[in-house]
């Protein structure tokens, strides 16, 4: 029978020469999972693993990672799957795995092609407003660092893990507790599952737009493309991600069942690699990997949490607009993280029908807009509108941009000087200063001068929720209409987008687990 055992290592001792002489009675071992205790390092504490591993002794196997259930009711028709993000193929792929195939609309390019356009973007401003940083099969999360990470507590997350493993990621995926592929590594691993799909007779439409829903009488029962064809089935799976703008508008319009959502707005910050490394890591910065962080301020009076998110150790900040008229930006790392720079999301929170009005369930859409608009007209004021608002913590505290020059960042687009508070609402800005002082005060050294705010981060998730039946997944408005994923509201990242799709697909197959 395998043993669960528990315990700690220093962050360089080797972990098969302990095992060996502290458990002599075991021949074999894996790691069921493995995270990193660096809390102490600022003070001189050397860092810690903590493992958990399953062992075995001589005769015995490790316990088998494997689901029994099956299918009650198969679709009579393909369902149809509105986004190739996480949410769309991992949904489609627990549908074949159940011997269900399935037709996937993506309005973007394959995972290997939509680098063409992007580059085309990052590097010249030629924007692709159909494949871009959020439009294309991976969806947004394919182009912001490829983490795992998830708040999301359910056995499906394993289940995810596992997956990525068997297409092809390195196998501490499933067990290292800030999972991170890297946006050069998912890239190959989308291929790879959408590959599969097509393989088990799935059919995907690429480059191509749904422009609407087809409605009867209460039931949505298909779609119509860009291309002008009809597609028809019992179950449409909307998987469209959170920057599908025309979709939210389509879905209004036919009174399909929303609600407005809190989300939050900001800015990123990036510091050179060292800092972050140095503050996080003392006199072990250089041998331990790039530092991450994570901060967190709540103004009580106001009632109003700024944080950092989606932090991108040894990463870049990029241009991730879908829009001629607007600036949107990103941070992503490679799966190395070994940039000069790192970078994360500061923002703050907004409350639907608080910060925005609440008669309109696309309120919060508009709020989003009108910020990036404003980023966009203060670039074309100073620059050609293709560059990136930027300043340094120390201009922003100050309320007063000084003249020198800005300084050497990760970012592809060029960046171009401006006063972000202009961009900006002001209670975001308000809120960012105080925190500012705040993490300064966690991490010394955090608000310096060599620090760059370069903004707007506007859609760290969508605006809006599709309401749906809380054990069908079904839309409360309209049978035959399935929101998912985090354009949905219901997913915040890859992991848990992908979790939902699975949910979505269950319930579909009526799969008894």
């Amino acid at each position: 029978m395998p043993k669960t055992i528990q315990f700690k290592l220093d962050f360089n001792q080797d972990l098969g020469s302990y095992f060996k002489s502290k458990f002599p009675e075991f021949k074999q071992y894996r790691i069921l999972s493995k995270s990193l205790d660096a809390r102490g390092a600022p003070r001189g504490k050397k860092p810690v693993y903590h493992y958990i591993l399953e062992a075995i002794k001589e005769g015995e196997e490790f316990s088998s990672y494997q689901e029994e259930s099956k299918v009650i009711k198969a679709p009579s028709k393909p369902p149809i799957f509105i986004g190739a993000g996480p949410a769309g193929l991992f949904g489609a792929l627990r549908m074949v795995e159940k011997g269900v195939p399935c037709i996937i609309i993506e309005r973007g390019d394959e995972a290997n092609k939509r680098m063409l356009a992007i580059s085309k973007y990052w590097r010249r401003g030629q924007l692709d407003t159909e494949s871009n940083v959020c439009f294309g099969e991976g969806g947004a999360g394919l182009f912001s660092d490829g983490k795992l990470i998830t708040r999301v507590k359910s056995p499906l997350v394993k289940y995810v893990m596992h997956k990525f493993v068997e297409f092809g990621a390195p196998e501490e995926t499933a067990y290292i507790s800030n999972p991170h592929l890297g946006s050069n590594k998912i890239r190959a691993l989308i291929g790879k599952i959408s590959g599969y799909l097509k393989e088990n007779g799935c059919k995907f439409y690429y480059n191509t737009r749904v422009d609407r829903l087809i409605y009867e009488e209460g039931k949505v029962t298909g779609v119509e493309l860009s291309n002008g064809e009809k597609l028809y089935s019992d179950h449409i799976v909307l998987a469209a991600g959170h920057s599908a703008k025309e979709l939210y508008h389509h879905l209004n319009e036919n009174d399909v069942a929303l609600s407005q959502k809190d989300f939050a707005v900001g800015v990123r910050i990036e510091h050179p690699r060292s800092v972050i490394d140095s503050i996080q890591h003392g006199r072990f910065a250089e041998e331990l990997e790039a530092a991450r962080y994570k901060l967190t301020h709540h103004e009580q009076k106001a009632d109003k949490g700024t944080y950092s998110f989606c932090m991108c150790p040894g990463g870049y900040v990029l241009s991730s607009g879908t829009d001629e008229g607007g600036i949107v930006i990103n941070g992503m790392s490679n799966f190395a993280r070994n940039s000069p720079w790192s970078n994360s999301a500061l923002v703050v929170s907004v409350k639907a029908g608080r910060d925005f009005k609440d008669d309109d369930p696309l309120a919060g859409l508009e709020f989003q807009e009108s910020i990036e608009r404003k980023a966009y007209e203060v670039s074309k004021e100073l620059a050609s509108g293709k560059e990136l608002p930027a300043m340094t913590v120390e201009e922003f505290l100050k309320g007063k941009l000084n003249n020198e020059e800005l300084p050497k960042t990760s970012c592809p687009s060029k960046l171009v000087k401006a006063d972000i508070t202009k961009i900006l609402p002001e209670f975001i800005s308000e809120h960012l200063k105080g925190a500012l002082k705040e993490f300064n005060r966690k991490m010394k050294g955090y608000s310096s001068g060599k620090a760059v705010l370069i903004a707007p981060e506007t859609r760290t998730s969508a605006p809006i929720t599709i309401l749906r039946d809380k054990k069908s997944f079904e839309s409360v408005s309209h049978r035959g209409l399935y929101p998912c994923g985090e354009g949905a509201g219901y997913a915040g990242g890859i992991t848990s987008a992908a979790v939902d799709g699975i949910k979505v697909a269950d319930s579909i197959l009526g799969v008894n687990s």
